[in-house]
């Protein structure tokens, strides 16, 4: 395996299964993952949230766990990166508003570099203006922000994700055995 350094961009409200389970799951076989969140800096938290799907018309919301950054958002070089990881959970719906971070997201497109999505992520993708064209799985209360933003809602189940290019997105933490293993496939390219 030929071992990546990733970037993984948070904050506080990430969805708690979104960040944790990725940032180990790429630890665990050999790739180097730094976590970074705006105005924060290695060895701060954010806080998250764990969302759950129990029969309501939307996901249920509880506070997770304290998720401990192992980088500092203002040192990162994003040339040194070989991918990118976007957790879902309420972190997007402000980060989207941060220009730096858009820069960062469109970074990877520029330079094709492979970026996983997951949930609420995709509104991270669609402020950056990176979806035009491309095919992108949310959580579904995103798909208008997704269309808006010139890409094709896949409409697949929650344990699914999809693949287009260098993008690999799925709706849900309960996707992600199929969405990491996508995501190594394009890592391992």
């Amino acid at each position: 395996m030929n071992n990546k350094k990733i970037l993984m961009i948070t904050g506080d409200f990430t969805e708690d299964y979104e960040t944790m389970v990725p940032f180990q799951t790429l630890m665990a076989v050999g790739h180097s993952v730094d976590a970074v969140c705006p105005d924060k800096k290695s060895g701060d938290t954010v806080v998250t949230a764990i969302h759950d799907f129990e029969g309501d018309q939307t996901y249920t919301e509880k506070r997770g766990h304290n998720f401990v950054l192992n980088a500092t958002f203002d040192d990162v070089v994003l040339a040194d990166y070989d991918a990118l990881v976007i957790p879902g959970g309420r972190a997007p719906e402000y980060l989207r508003l941060n220009p730096q971070v858009l820069s960062m997201v469109k970074h990877f497109f520029d330079t094709n570099k492979p970026v996983a999505a997951v949930c609420h992520g995709a509104q991270l993708l669609a402020a950056a203006g990176v979806l035009k064209g491309k095919q992108c799985s949310a959580y579904p209360a995103c798909q208008p922000e997704v269309e808006s933003a010139g890409g094709t809602f896949a409409e697949i189940e929650v344990f699914e994700a999809v693949t287009d290019g260098n993008l690999v997105t799925a709706p849900a933490w309960p996707a992600h055995p199929a969405w990491l293993s996508q995501f190594m496939i394009l890592l391992n390219k």
